[in-house]
């Protein structure tokens, strides 16, 4: 494949295709809102669209280290229980250690990045398959955030300082008028970083050409292996980040919480027009995509639709648009 915006550039094909998923992306999000906003007037309340913010910060920060590494055309099933692992850390280092809580945040963060670079390795170096690699790192994670909690959650109350420092941090507001939570504006923060780093660096370049045409890539002498294992890293690190902002969610770090959020992440991804073929994807439609599945998640919950149907409509969705990515795929050869 020839790259039309500079030696590691994405395709001009393959941008505008990237745009017109995410205007498409953004229109469903609208008539979403729009729908739920006429069905229920619960929905259009204020407290709601904080909640729905709420909601979609955890995911949206895990969607975004997913970003990097669907790019580069592989997956990492890891993230949810990375997130739990992290958070498990968090609380052992502040509640059990009696650390500060920089070195707490720090402590988790740094455990997804670990993993991440974990499974970078298992798939850059040993040749693994993606899904496998992390599929194993997925439970490694899992049993290693019950052994260290001890089977218990960690509750923060324990530390009364950490506690109202933490909490206050993350859940309470810097804006003033307004009630929306840090922890969203720590999404948005977060979703900013991803955007320079896959736009405006090199590791950003890399990324797409690993998904785009790794064989080429490494043909013009760029090591394939580094930079692969550098963005399973990153995908960590923002895992970590989530395990930090769902332990303040929850007041507590709860060894068995995080399973699934991968599939979530996963959705809003792919909902966000980053196709899983690789070389394809942006920071703006993943928030889109993390959006579209906690409002719809919300709306349905509030139209009292059963929790086995709102599964079953999510991945309807998820069909959807692997669909149109298929579809788009095809009007480009």
């Amino acid at each position: 494949m020839a790259f039309s915006l500079g030696r590691f550039g994405r395709p001009g094909a393959l941008v505008r295709s990237d745009a017109i998923q995410r205007f498409l992306a953004f229109g469903a999000l609208i008539l979403i809102i729009v729908f739920f906003s006429i069905a229920s007037p619960e929905f259009r309340q204020f407290d709601n669209a904080i909640g729905i913010l709420i909601a979609t910060a955890v995911v949206g920060v895990l969607a975004l280290g997913e970003t990097f590494v669907i790019i580069t055309a592989g997956i990492d099933l890891s993230i949810g229980t990375v997130m739990t692992l992290s958070a498990v850390m968090t609380g052992v280092v502040v509640t059990n250690l009696g650390m500060p809580l920089p070195v707490g945040i720090l402590a988790g963060i740094g455990t997804g990045g670990v993993v991440g670079l974990g499974n970078g390795l298992l798939v850059a170096r040993l040749k693994l398959p993606p899904f496998i690699a992390t599929l194993g790192t997925l439970n490694v994670a899992r049993g290693l955030a019950l052994v260290i909690s001890g089977l218990a959650p960690i509750y923060f109350t324990s530390s009364p300082e950490f506690n109202n420092a933490f909490m206050g941090s993350l859940l309470g507001s810097i804006i003033p008028g307004f009630d929306i939570p840090n922890i969203v504006l720590v999404m948005f923060g977060a979703a900013i970083v991803a955007a320079l780093v896959l736009g405006k660096t090199i590791l950003g370049r890399y990324t797409y050409a690993l998904g785009s045409n790794e064989e080429a890539a490494r043909l013009s002498g760029v090591n394939v292996d580094a930079w692969k294992a550098g963005v399973y890293a990153l995908g960590g690190l923002f895992a970590g980040l989530g395990g930090v902002m769902i332990a303040a969610r929850v007041n507590s770090a709860q060894p068995s919480l995080g399973f699934g959020y991968e599939l979530e992440a996963i959705s809003a991804v792919v909902i966000g027009g980053t196709s899983l073929s690789g070389g394809e994807g942006s920071i703006l439609g993943t928030v889109i995509g993390a959006f579209i599945i906690s409002t719809l998640t919300n709306g349905l919950r509030i139209m009292s639709v059963p929790q086995e149907w709102q599964t079953v409509v999510t991945g309807v969705v998820v069909i959807f648009a692997v669909y149109l990515d298929i579809l788009r795929r095809r009007e480009q050869l």
